[in-house]
């Protein structure tokens, strides 16, 4: 399978919707709902405007398996502002919003090839600090995920739902 990485931009918001569709549909069946509910994340106007709006504020890239859409990310300069309680790093960072993949690609590598290449683009662009953050409830799988990419836990927080998140930093 050959991964190729390219930018997106607003025509390739319904494959990134879709990839987050399958990647709520594979939680569910994983039985891990308190992550991203149960219903189609292309639903929820929030979630919609979410996804256009770090695309505007930064740049999407899309990992293509074979010339298929397979995964995505966006990077911007600054989390988004649910995390506002949080302490800013004191530098100048890049944030990875939406890492979502197509589930038929599990396990192909396509999400951490999109990692490396954020990673790539954040040190070319004379910053070294990359940050993401995640849900960190059930069983830290996803923690556990971006740690095997080298990233470092940070900050944990709860938000007013309850739902349980971890702030990750990478050095490049």
């Amino acid at each position: 399978m050959r991964i190729t990485i390219r930018e997106g931009g607003p025509d390739d918001i319904p494959a990134i919707l879709a990839m987050l569709d399958s990647s709520v549909a594979w939680l569910v069946g994983e039985g891990r709902t308190e992550q991203w509910g149960t219903a189609p994340l292309s639903e929820n106007r929030k979630t919609v405007e979410s996804v256009g709006r770090y695309m505007d504020e930064g740049v999407t890239y899309l990992a293509e398996a074979d010339g298929v859409p397979a995964a995505t990310l966006t990077v911007t300069g600054a989390p988004g502002a649910y995390l506002a309680h949080l302490p800013p790093p004191g530098e100048p960072e890049r944030y990875i919003h939406w890492l979502a993949s197509d589930r038929r690609f599990k396990g192909n590598g396509v999400g951490s090839a999109l990692l490396a290449h954020a990673a790539e683009e954040t040190g070319r662009a004379g910053i070294s600090l990359l940050r993401v953050d995640c849900y960190a409830g059930a069983d830290g799988k996803l923690v556990r995920y971006y740690e095997g990419n080298g990233f470092t836990r940070t900050e944990a927080y709860t938000l007013a739902n309850g739902w349980r998140g971890q702030v990750l930093a990478r050095r490049v």
